[in-house]
């Protein structure tokens, strides 16, 4: 009930926010590349340029050549059609929407082919980017965004996050689509308690479905669907990106402040859910993919590495190649050298879940769990109960293991050298560009909620 509870609450801050947002005396900004008698502007950057804080920007159909970039605080930008507002980057090097202010609504459109410079290059890429991490890579800099029926993919192979956030807490991602990422197609980070929901969710044909480093506290994915990836769903810990480690799941990350937390029971508060989604067929290895991706298993749908106190809950995770869920520590940097931080996976909780006819490939199981290869032993209290499925490491899992059990021991080495295998087989694959999508679902009643204008009369 309390999670359920926690959604709702989601929903009713949107609805406050969106009506907010159109009050009398906001004003509408028109983007067309019609001629049209009315006022208008034919590039949406020029709106964005021109607009106030709590203002419109409403955008007919066409195909606009980006990039975007919003500072303006409380902008609600809105395409008209999810399928024919096109935010194109021709495959130039560069971002596409990028906001930098809180309160910031982007709906209703697809922003395509923006490229980095390599493949590594961070800083480009990004289709849709909530920014908030500032000049120090650490604060929180965004409070309050929204992003809904968005699409977002790359033909190529330099196409870095689909919809992205980062140090950016209370907002939501619904009705989103990603594909065609050489990183993932939706990702979180950088918030300790992110106060973030993403709901219906459909991630393909990337390297990655879901991502999150260092993204933890309230933050509940659900009613997604994650496919065809290289990998399904990978939250992990990071010593060096979207500061500050770890990536922590309980209720109180928001006071952790330690960089390697340490949980002594299974019996705790978990915030960070990952429920009610899709799971499934992710083996995908000719997708584009940058070094993170070529140095993690394959074939996995959920892998938590180095991740702390999550939820697996309620899921059908099936047709994965490899592991249908695999919880295993992340030395970072690896191979281990004088700087690497040991993340363990910790006080993580896998039940209730459908994890079955993953594993077809030698040496791997529905459910693994790996810890101690490094001289620690702090791959504990992680349980596993009431799950459907049919092999794991270490056998009888929901034994030793479950969650009826006040604490739990460490995963133990048996699964290290496979992990090592399947990280060889993913460096090795051969990249190709993905399809552009199929048609997406659109707003149903675009003109809902805006002020009168020449689109919505």
């Amino acid at each position: 009930m309390a999670r359920r509870l926690a959604t709702s609450l989601f929903a009713a801050l949107a609805l406050l926010v969106c009506a907010g947002a159109a009050s009398a005396s906001a004003r509408v900004l028109i983007v067309t590349q019609r001629h049209v008698s009315y006022t208008h502007y034919t590039s949406i950057q020029a709106a964005v340029n021109a607009a106030h804080p709590g203002d419109w920007i409403v955008i007919a159909p066409g195909v606009y050549a980006g990039p975007v970039v919003i500072r303006t605080p409380r902008l609600h930008v809105r395409g008209m059609n999810r399928n024919k507002v096109i935010v194109d980057g021709r495959h130039h090097v560069g971002n596409g929407i990028t906001v930098f202010s809180s309160g910031v609504w982007v709906e209703n459109l697809t922003v395509r082919n923006f490229d980095r410079r390599t493949r590594e290059d961070a800083a480009d890429g990004n289709e849709i980017w909530w920014e908030g991490a500032g000049a120090d890579g650490s604060r929180i800099g965004i409070h309050g965004w929204w992003g809904q029926y968005l699409t977002a993919y790359d033909t190529g192979l330099l196409g870095g996050y689909g919809e992205y956030t980062s140090h950016a807490v209370d907002g939501f991602f619904k009705h989103i689509y990603a594909s065609g990422m050489n990183d993932s197609g939706v990702y979180v980070g950088g918030c300790r308690d992110c106060q973030a929901l993403v709901q219906d969710a459909l991630m393909e044909r990337n390297a990655l479905g879901w991502s999150s480093t260092n993204a933890g506290g309230h933050l509940i994915v659900e009613d997604s669907i994650f496919r065809d990836n290289s990998i399904g769903v990978g939250p992990d810990s990071e010593p060096d990106d979207d500061l500050p480690p770890p990536q922590d799941g309980a209720c109180n990350s928001a006071s952790n402040r330690a960089e390697l937390p340490t949980f002594t029971s299974t019996q705790i508060d978990r915030c960070t859910i990952f429920r009610d989604n899709v799971i499934e067929d992710n083996g995908n290895i000719s997708t584009p993919a940058n070094s993170d991706i070529l140095n993690a298993p394959w074939g996995v749908g959920v892998i938590l590495g180095g991740d702390y106190a999550d939820l697996i809950e309620n899921n059908t995770i099936r047709d994965n190649p490899t592991f249908g869920v695999l919880v295993l520590e992340r030395p970072d940097p690896f191979p281990p050298t004088s700087k690497t931080v040991y993340f363990q996976s910790q006080g993580n909780e896998v039940s209730g879940n459908q994890i079955v006819d993953n594993a077809t490939q030698p040496g791997t199981f529905d459910i693994g769990l790996e810890g101690g290869a490094f001289g620690t032993q702090n791959s504990v209290d992680n349980c596993f109960s009431d799950n459907v499925f049919g092999t794991s490491s270490p056998p009888s899992i929901e034994g030793t293991w479950g969650c009826q059990n006040a604490s739990t021991p460490n995963g133990g080495l048996a699964l290290f050298n496979e992990i090592l295998t399947l990280i060889g087989q993913s460096g090795a694959r051969h990249q190709r560009p993905q399809p552009a999508p199929a048609p997406q679902p659109t707003m149903p009643r675009p003109c809902r909620g805006v002020p009168r204008n020449a689109l919505c009369p």
